[in-house]
């Protein structure tokens, strides 16, 4: 039998938390002397203990900890819940991450309001240009929802098109449009410059398209696409001062692209008119 003490010592806990466990009933000790109320432990205890610990880290409460013994759960239901706990844990430190990285971003277009030259926008016509693209859907153009679809279209086309015998022979184009469905759903157009004919690219899911000209407020964009939103709002005071409004959503055309996203180069075409006198 161990005192309160040593049984803490082993189990890697303290001996108040032990006093805890004892009040609410989820951890008796074997004997208590009657006489001075010492609490005494067996070695087999040290089983349940684990698991109470087990459990309380991997988020459950106290009370849903003790109906969960009282079923008697083995080791691999336990090693079960811990990797759904893990898997849980995982996604929660991603969105939390993705979501710094969003304030982040708001942040740095706060910090740079009225730093931005707006002699770097340029108004030209864009020529009509032939794509190949891969399209999804994403739930808003709120960058956490275009990125994990954006992502993987691109990292799929480049393939498909070498599969087929396409080579691109431009930049990279992005384009969005809005779902047919409504309700702030985005139409996501991965594409890239190429020379093959209009149409389906067999059974790959890729469609060649031409796109007409238009005209456009231009800006470059240099680094990650996650940090576009300065320059995005830059070109927003632009249209205002200058008497144009958007027509629709800016395109993004991939200068640069090297490993280092920070490195990216990309030129923003915002279909434009001019605006009506308010």
């Amino acid at each position: 039998m161990f005192t309160i003490g040593d049984f803490a010592r082993y189990g890697r806990v303290s001996p108040r938390m032990l006093r805890h466990y004892d009040a609410i009933g989820l951890l008796r000790p074997d004997r208590t002397d009657p006489a001075t109320g010492y609490r005494f432990y067996g070695a087999a205890q040290l089983a349940r203990l684990n698991r109470i610990i087990a459990l309380k880290d991997l988020g459950f409460t106290l009370q849903q900890v003790r109906a969960v013994l009282d079923e008697r759960v083995g080791p691999e239901e336990l090693r079960g819940m811990l990797r759904l706990r893990r898997a849980e844990l995982a996604a929660a430190v991603e969105a939390a991450s993705l979501r710094l990285a969003r304030v982040e971003a708001r942040l740095r277009s706060i910090e740079s309001e009225g730093r931005m030259p707006a002699e770097d926008v340029v108004m030209k016509t864009v020529p009509a240009v032939r794509v190949a693209e891969l399209t999804g859907t994403a739930a808003s153009y709120e960058p956490r929802d275009i990125g994990p679809v954006i992502g993987p279209l691109y990292e799929n086309l480049f393939p498909l098109l070498e599969g087929a015998g396409i080579r691109p022979t431009g930049p990279g184009i992005a384009r969005y449009t809005d779902a047919a469905e409504g309700g702030g759903a985005i139409v996501v157009h991965a594409g890239v410059t190429v020379s093959a004919p209009v149409g389906p690219v067999g059974d790959t899911g890729v469609t060649v398209v031409e796109l007409p000209p238009f005209e456009a407020a231009t800006i470059v964009h240099r680094g990650a696409m996650d940090d576009v939103l300065p320059t995005a709002q830059t070109l927003a005071h632009w249209l205002e001062e200058n008497g144009y409004r958007s027509t629709g959503y800016a395109r993004e055309v991939t200068l640069e692209c090297p490993p280092d996203r920070d490195a990216w180069v990309t030129e923003l075409q915002e279909p434009v008119e001019r605006a009506e006198r308010v």
